[in-house]
């Protein structure tokens, strides 16, 4: 057990004033401010904070590490900024990988297609003897080559599944553009599945790349059993240095068979030691609706360009309502995906009714991402004891915006997305996430955006919605407490004494500079338990 002292740099603690100073022994901090300098005779380290930041280790309410981790280690079409760019990316790929069966790849934007729709024969170009296929930065669509849909039998007399759509040309031929998952597996039922291999390295750059940005917690909102094998063994053998909570996901088909198994595996986690200790299992995730960039998030009204459509729920409000109650009473926390106000109220009206038949608990349910919420649900939160997610890096005019969403819900709809500020303030519980690799996993991308709700080229210059900008010490706030609070890691989140030392140092004190400077300041040192798991 080492006694640590970090000295010389401002420590953020949300409470009194400035201090500069903070111990820790073990993996407990025990003295801050001047009481720090004098709590122990002899330190085994001293950290000279020469003007440096400390804050409470960031923790990440909504990611998936290590879809993230394995996506860096493929084609990964992160940041690829044109469409032709993404067409000479995948024919490389191709080319350098000739015998792989099919071509996979993951995260480009949907605003470089057209209506953030692509046809097969655009892929043929990169590559026609093989399939291809490729994930949006949302995961919430398919765009598969002429090859992938062949393969996968899905043909002009392929009907729609219940809980998808095959986008299709006028005469009902696949245009090659598959939507939410119902349709998404009729074509990712035959691709090669991942290897256990690629999964070990993925676990091993996630657990790298949360790391060297702070993140020392991490909420995993979907994993699979065979994932959460890659996890329990990354555990037992001290990989995790950035804790996981991992969701087990609610099919709306099956949900009832998964109880049992859902339980046991959790039981199964709890009664290993030697992975218990940054391993969790405690949560189920369910997906309310789809995005509204593809138009399958489900809205209260009608789509402004398709107003024949709500978008699609993926479950019936009354099936949703009893999974929920279900699995509540199984003890699990409650997760849920819910973009349009009318899948964030199917959330609620779920939520409510689990509480009011299994009666009174601490169970601290999540709404992920709370896009869209109508003004008549705002209040209900607090009232449910709901934690609103945000990843607060959506909360700008970026081209996802422009291009697909505001089109999409119209000008009044549009002014109330991401209400941060309002729902904080009407006395929500508010945590912040990143959908890595949907978007950035950096906690200080996020933050300012939640400061500013200004884009990457600082538009516009007062903030999109700009009432529901929020100051730079809440924001840390949901990206720490709030995020431990949501984690229930009641000893953490806050450096307090007495609390536990996950720690991050920064190169610069982020709460004295400009919004728009955040991204700007880099992660020095990440501690985890009273341990320096990252120096930079």
């Amino acid at each position: 057990m080492s006694r640590v002292l970090f000295t010389g740099g401002p420590i953020i603690t949300f409470e009194g004033p400035p201090v500069t100073s903070l111990a820790i022994d073990g993996d407990r901090i025990v003295a801050i401010g001047d009481d720090a300098l004098s709590w122990s005779s002899t330190f085994d380290e001293v950290v000279h904070l020469d003007g440096r930041a400390v804050v409470a280790g960031f923790r990440d309410g909504h990611a998936h590490p290590l879809h993230g981790g394995i996506n860096r280690n493929g084609l990964d079409l992160t940041g690829v900024g044109s469409f032709h760019e993404v067409i000479e990316q995948v024919r490389r790929w191709a080319e350098a990988h000739p015998t792989d069966p099919w071509i996979v790849g993951h995260c480009y934007a949907p605003p470089l297609l057209p209506g953030g729709l692509g046809q097969a024969e655009w892929l043929d170009v990169a590559c026609s003897d093989r399939p291809v296929v490729l994930f949006p930065t949302d995961y919430h669509a398919l765009w598969a080559n002429s090859m992938a849909l062949a393969a996968s039998g899905v043909t002009a007399s392929t009907p729609d599944p219940d809980l998808g759509t095959i986008v299709r040309h006028a005469d009902g031929r696949p245009i090659g553009m598959l939507l939410e998952h119902g349709a998404m597996q009729l074509v990712e039922q035959h691709m090669p599945a991942v290897s256990r291999a690629s999964r070990d390295r993925g676990l091993i750059e996630a657990m790298s790349a949360m790391t060297r940005e702070g993140i020392v917690w991490a909420q995993d909102a979907l994993v699979e059993p065979d994932e959460l094998e890659v996890y329990t063994d990354g555990a037992r053998r001290g990989l995790l240095t950035c804790r996981i909570n991992a969701a087990f996901k609610a099919d709306p088909v099956i949900w009832m068979a998964q109880r049992s198994g859902f339980v046991d595996a959790r039981r199964m986690l709890e009664a290993d030691v030697a992975a218990a200790s940054s391993l969790t299992a405690r949560t189920v995730k369910f997906f309310a609706d789809g995005v509204i960039e593809a138009g399958t998030g489900y809205l209260l009204e009608p789509y402004e360009d398709t107003p024949h459509s709500c978008g699609l729920p993926n479950w019936s409000a009354d099936g949703l309502k009893e999974a929920v109650r279900a699995f509540d009473a199984d003890g699990f926390q409650i997760h849920i995906h819910a973009i349009g106000d009318g899948g964030v109220r199917m959330a609620l009206d779920a939520i409510e009714h689990a509480a009011h038949l299994n009666g009174a608990r601490d169970r601290r349910p999540v709404i992920a991402h709370t896009q869209l919420v109508h003004p008549a649900d705002r209040a209900r939160f607090a009232a449910l004891g709901v934690i609103a997610n945000f990843e607060p890096l959506w909360a700008c005019l970026d081209d996802s915006q422009l291009d697909l969403t505001l089109p999409r819900l119209g000008p009044e709809r549009s002014m109330l997305q991401y209400p941060i500020a309002t729902l904080a303030a009407l006395g929500a519980p508010v945590s912040f996430g990143s959908d890595w690799p949907v978007s950035s996993h950096r906690p200080l991308d996020g933050l300012a955006v939640a400061v500013t709700r200004r884009n990457d080229r600082g538009e516009p210059l007062g903030g999109w919605v700009p009432e529901e900008r929020i100051p730079i010490l809440q924001a840390i706030h949901a990206y720490t407490a709030g995020s431990a609070f949501q984690a229930f890691d009641d000893d953490a989140g806050a450096l307090a004494v007495g609390a536990r030392a996950d720690m991050v140092v920064l190169d610069s004190d982020i709460t004295a500079i400009a919004g728009d400077e955040i991204p700007g300041a880099t992660v020095d040192e990440t501690w985890v338990n009273g341990t320096r798991v990252f120096h930079r």
